[in-house]
């Protein structure tokens, strides 16, 4: 959990980078060079505007419809994402075993614990580093979003709804929906995994930085980004409770019949 803050910091800290010193104000097209402009940036230039002419050049809904997309495409790799928490989850009464058996913290002990931990992430086809993949994967995704729609002249000049799709949001509805999506989306992800005293920590710390630095980004960045993320958050709130909704429900089952018997 600590390495998915640093993670999550540091590519906020890349996206900064990159959409502060990169071509931001050249016209992306067909000609457009480069690799990330080539396979990432025009392509979804290319199906924002395709999409959203078969709306009848509505770019709102060609931003919604292409999120979705991208969701769905992002789809197996988010519910292996899940079943891999589910599992590491699992795993915490054994790990914490092997943390018994070896509590001291030399080099040789520590290395044997990291050796057995290892085997039994092996022997229950476990992989800790599992949960910075989907973060990993959607950050260029997140840039290209935002390289398209700032260097595409068709969708920062259209208007959806209350906001033009290349400014900022001007009464910060979509950035504060943003940010509360976001906090629901973490919340119901954490929800029903019991974590020791550090890690509940760790968690509790992502539940609230992450709504924050969305919303943060959101009132900068153009309103069809925010959209973006508004749209993508309901997608995993709705994806992830059909997910998790079968052990949520057996959690407040085990805890509301806890409660009957005190």
């Amino acid at each position: 959990m600590k390495k998915q803050i640093l993670l999550m910091i540091g590519l906020a800290s890349l996206m900064m980078l990159l959409t502060g010193c990169t071509e931001v104000s050249q016209p992306i097209t067909k000609e457009s060079t480069g690799i990330w402009n080539s396979y990432i940036v025009y392509p979804l230039s290319w199906l924002i505007i395709t999409i959203s002419e078969l709306l009848g050049n509505n770019f709102g809904l060609g931003i919604i419809v292409v999120t979705l997309l991208v969701r769905f495409v992002l789809l197996p790799l988010m519910i292996k994402q899940t079943k891999n928490s589910k599992a590491m989850q699992a795993l915490q009464p054994e790990m914490k075993q092997l943390k018994d058996k070896y509590p001291s913290k030399d080099a040789a002990t520590q290395q044997k614990l990291q050796q057995e931990t290892m085997a039994l992430f092996t022997k229950y086809n476990v992989n800790p580093l599992a949960g910075c993949f989907p973060l990993i994967i959607q950050m260029p995704i997140l840039i290209g979003f935002y390289h398209a729609i700032s260097r595409t002249r068709e969708i920062a000049e259209h208007n959806f709804l209350w906001f033009d799709l290349g400014s900022p949001d001007p009464i910060y509805v979509l950035p504060i929906v943003a940010g509360i999506t976001t906090f629901i989306q973490q919340k119901i992800t954490m929800a029903g995994m019991n974590s020791n005293p550090q890690m509940a920590t760790q968690m509790t710390m992502m539940l609230y930085i992450m709504p924050v630095m969305i919303m943060i980004f959101a009132f900068k960045f153009p309103a069809a980004l925010a959209l973006y993320w508004v749209v993508g958050n309901i997608f995993m709130i709705i994806q992830t409770w059909i997910i998790k909704g079968p052990d949520m429900k057996k959690i407040a089952a085990e805890s509301a019949g806890g409660a009957k018997k005190k």
